[in-house]
C-alpha cells in the first residue's frame, strides 16, 4: 500500500535527488515528516520494523527501477547496508550507477 503513496510523493513537482526520494519513502513508511529523517537515523530509530523495512525496499526498488540484494530473513548476511539512511542512499546510488 505505501509503495503507491511514496510514488506519489516522489513524483510531485521538480526532479528530486536520490537523497530526497529515499528520505520521502522512509518518512512515509515511518509516518513522519521528511524533516524528521536525518542521514544518521537508523530505521530502528525511526520506528520502522521488519515489515516496514520490506515495504521501504519495495518502494525504493520501484522508484529507482533497481533490485536490492537484501534478504529480510537474514539481514546480517545482506550485501546491502541498511545501518542508517546515509548508507541506504549510498547503496542505492551504487546500484543505480551499475544499471546505467
Amino acid at each position: 500500500m505505501s509503495r503507491y503513496i511514496c510514488r506519489d510523493i516522489t513524483d510531485q513537482g521538480a526532479k528530486m535527488s536520490t537523497q530526497d526520494k529515499v528520505i520521502a519513502i522512509i518518512a512515509e513508511q515511518a509516518l513522519l515528516e521528511p524533516s524528521d529523517v536525518t542521514l544518521t537515523s537508523t530505521l530502528e530509530d525511526l520506528g520502522i520494523d521488519s515489515m516496514g523495512l520490506v515495504e521501504c525496499i519495495f518502494a525504493i526498488e520501484e522508484e529507482f527501477d533497481i533490485s536490492i540484494p537484501f534478504n529480510s530473513n537474514t539481514p546480517e548476511d545482506s550485501e546491502f547496508d541498511i545501518s542508517n539512511v546515509s548508507a541506504i542512499i549510498a547503496g542505492i546510488d551504487k546500484l543505480v550507477s551499475q544499471t546505467s
